[in-house]
């Protein structure tokens, strides 16, 4: 055999570190850190070894399947050719959507497929001939309070500035633990060493809470925080900096309007009110406020425990305003907006929000998509327009969405499911077909959807290291296959199938670094990527908007205060609160099957303050019950100081327990679903965001 080098970013999270992989003929020998890739610097996390792991998966699908009742009533899978199983999906979803309307088929896109730019090129070449208002996806259990935000004030759905993290003097972060995720819609390759450098040069990391996360205990100081009431928080800030005249937009005054409008509408959000219900003092709120104000160049960012809550848009509305009103938008060591080589800024819609409404709750739609809290009911309530057909892509959503049981009972109803995926999940075992892709070491690769949000300007391009293997298809092939096959049964016509590297191409031709003679070429000529450059200020240019202007005063988020005034007029209650975290070495529910990943001390506990353990009379290691409004599972609690006295913590992603899956690994370490007790009621009604942090919960001993 003949020993190979090939270049490789990782598709496994959001920091896309450049790879070495070293094989010889089918075996992957090594996979490095790539030292002169100019983002990641060499840095990898133990995901990256897993690679192999994840190539070599004994459970993962080769062949398409199809799911066949016994007379017993259990269900076996059978092999199936190509032919048979996009003839047999096209004409199943073509007869629903004849008899039942477009509207009865619905579509649901995890996140796996943002990390695989063929599913991101390609996926229109079926959906449009789908036409449905019943489209979901993982956007809204996880980051839509974000592009909400960026189409107010910026006009574009993925205009999102990121903290310059290597020149910042003062960063505020709240509800993120980048140490565990190596960054979310924030590409930061090697951030524990970019965080330490800030802090060694004299810069301050102020982490703000519910946990002690690992990103908090190597902060300059950490506060506690309250779930759910980080809004509190923030417009208490930004209040401050209106009330001591510590206001200072810059070059920004010349196209940002409203902030005056903001001023007044805020002005009962005072340190006093937030303090009685935050758990952080007046005088800390105001003490802060002062010094990002005071700093040279600071940066406020939120995440993952800012989003998923009751008030994700208010959030992060109020963290882009008080950067815009301390002058730290598009400003070097504040926040800026990256210029990627393939712009997906100028080549996709900039989005639009609550243009229609979900049928049963009247939720509304962002970007053609419903809120996925609502996905469930779609299913099992009847009358015009209920989904009947299901298509999943890279998605899980039982175990990823609120009320996940009620979920995978209305599966079970449905007429026919269709899973692109790899794997027989707790999603995709209610199948009727799944078409599984090739691996993604089988097929060439670009990050279309990273590069939007890293903390310098790069790009690279890499081809698959392994070949097509015989009687296999790429996600993007299975999509104008099957795409073309729907049009024909529908009538219309087929499209060209234009492979996503000629895309890609086209794309850095006509992209913002054109001048530097970018193409395909040049990148596979330098496969570790090409330096374009750090972040720069290109405001007001870069703006959507219309008048390239910035207006802070969005009418909707200032009349979403009134329900947070009003909820909080009230003293705190004593229930306990549910959120979630994050680890290294998972990502979401579809990383738990390689025991690279999984191996070591048991990471599905309950973590749990020790006072709140002593009060309810509950053991270190114990069994408890977790309970919620809409269910209630068994767990083992973990006791830790690290946790805010009346919040428990349940990692995202477990529940491998239930019946019918192939996931033997997973399976060994089944855990169970923080998603059985989030609450599909209890979502941020501005945006239609999943509130799976702040849940009220009860914990109670087993006996």
């Amino acid at each position: 055999m003949t020993r190979k080098t090939h270049y490789r970013a990782c598709h496994l999270c959001e920091a896309i570190c450049g790879l070495i992989i070293e094989t010889d003929g089918a075996d992957i020998v090594s996979i490095k850190g790539d030292k002169a890739d100019p983002l990641s610097r060499g840095h990898i996390c133990p995901k990256a070894v897993a690679l192999s792991d994840l190539h070599n998966d004994p459970d993962r699908l080769r062949t398409p399947v199809k799911r066949v009742r016994n007379h017993g009533g259990e269900d076996r899978w059978e092999d199936i050719s190509w032919d048979e199983a996009l003839d047999t999906t096209a004409k199943r979803l073509a007869w629903v959507i004849n008899e039942r309307g477009e509207n009865a088929v619905g579509i649901y896109m995890g996140n796996p497929s943002v990390h695989n730019y063929g599913m991101m090129t390609h996926q229109s070449n079926l959906f449009q001939h789908i036409r449905s208002n019943n489209r979901f996806s993982a956007t809204s259990v996880d980051q839509l309070p974000h592009h909400l935000t960026s189409l107010w004030l910026y006009g574009h759905k993925l205009l999102i500035p990121v903290p310059d993290v290597d020149n910042t003097n003062y960063l505020l972060m709240l509800g993120a633990n980048p140490l565990a995720s190596n960054g979310s819609i924030w590409t930061v390759p090697d951030v524990k060493q970019r965080l330490k450098t800030l802090t060694a040069r004299g810069a301050k990391l102020v982490v703000i809470d519910p946990r002690r996360t690992e990103t908090a205990t190597i902060a300059s100081e950490h506060h506690f925080i309250r779930p759910a009431t980080d809004a509190l928080f923030l417009l208490a800030v930004l209040n401050t900096l209106f009330d001591e005249d510590l206001v200072r937009p810059g070059t920004l005054s010349a196209f940002t309007t409203g902030l005056a409008d903001v001023a007044t509408a805020i002005v009962m959000f005072t340190p006093e009110l937030a303090a009685a219900h935050t758990g952080i003092t007046a005088d800390v709120t105001r003490r802060i406020a002062r010094e990002f104000a005071a700093a040279e160049h600071a940066v406020c960012y939120g995440r993952m425990g800012v989003s998923t809550q009751a008030y994700g848009a208010l959030c992060q509305w109020v963290i882009q305003l008080i950067n815009i009103a301390t002058g730290n938008l598009d400003k070097p060591g504040g926040s800026l907006f990256a210029t990627p080589a393939v712009d997906t800024v100028t080549t996709s819609s900039p989005g639009g929000h609550d243009r229609h409404q979900s049928r049963v709750r009247n939720l509304p739609e962002f970007d053609r998509e419903l809120p996925a809290a609502c996905l469930a009911e779609e299913i099992s309530t009847p009358g015009e327009g209920q989904i009947r057909a299901l298509f999943t892509g890279a998605g899980n959503p039982v175990l990823s969405t609120p009320n996940g049981r009620q979920l995978d009972s209305a599966l079970e109803s449905l007429e026919f499911m269709v899973s692109l995926d790899p794997y027989i999940n707790e999603t995709t075992r209610h199948a009727d077909i799944i078409l599984p892709p090739t691996s993604a070491l089988e097929h060439d690769h670009y990050d279309i959807t990273f590069h939007l949000f890293a903390v310098r300007n790069t790009t690279r391009y890499n081809d698959a290291v392994f070949d097509k293997p015989e009687n296999s298809l790429h996600d993007w092939e299975i999509f104008n296959q099957l795409g073309n096959r729907l049009a024909i049964l529908l009538g219309k016509s087929e499209q060209p199938a234009t492979a996503p590297h000629e895309i890609i191409n086209l794309g850095l031709q006509i992209g913002p670094h054109s001048a530097k003679g970018l193409s395909l070429e040049k990148l596979r000529q330098n496969p570790s990527g090409i330096d374009l450059g750090p972040l720069q200020s290109q405001l007001p240019e870069r703006l959507a908007t219309q008048g390239k202007m910035i207006r802070c005063d969005t009418p909707e988020a200032i009349a979403d205060l009134n329900r947070l005034f009003d909820e909080f007029q009230q003293p705190a209650g004593g229930e306990l609160r549910l959120i979630g975290r994050r680890h290294v070495r998972s990502n979401n529910s579809w990383m738990h099957n390689y025991h690279r990943l999984v191996k070591g001390r048991e990471r599905c506990t309950l973590m749990m303050h020790p006072d709140d353990m002593a009060h309810q009379g509950i053991a270190a290691g114990a069994r408890v019950t977790l309970a919620s409004r809409v269910g209630a599972i068994d767990v083992t609690v973990e006791v830790s100081e690290d946790m805010m006295p009346g919040v428990v913590s349940l990692p995202h992603g477990f529940g491998h327990g239930r019946q019918g899956i192939r996931m033997q690994t997973a399976a060994a370490h089944a855990g169970v679903s923080c998603n059985d007790v989030t609450d599909d009621q209890y979502l941020d009604v501005l945006s239609g965001n999943a509130a799976v942090n702040g849940v009220p919960v009860t914990v109670l001993p087993q006996p």
